[in-house]
C-alpha cells in the first residue's frame, strides 16, 4: 500500500518557517533534516530577505 501525503510527517523550515513534508531521500537522516530547501540551507532565502540579494563568497 502506498503512503498518502496526508500522512506523511511533517516539520518547519529552520530558515523561512516553511512547512515540508517527508521524502523518501531522507529517510535515514530524517531527524537531522532542518532545512525545505538548498537556498534555505545556504541562506540564500534569508539574505533575499533582508533585502541583501546574494550573501558575499565567504560569508
Amino acid at each position: 500500500m502506498a503512503h498518502r501525503k496526508a500522512t506523511l510527517p511533517e516539520k518547519a523550515c529552520a530558515a523561512c518557517g516553511r512547512s515540508f513534508a517527508w521524502r523518501k531521500k531522507w529517510a535515514q537522516d530524517w531527524e537531522s533534516v532542518r532545512y525545505c530547501s538548498e537556498a534555505c540551507r545556504d541562506g540564500r532565502y534569508v539574505a533575499a530577505r533582508r533585502g541583501g540579494g546574494k550573501p558575499a563568497k565567504g560569508a
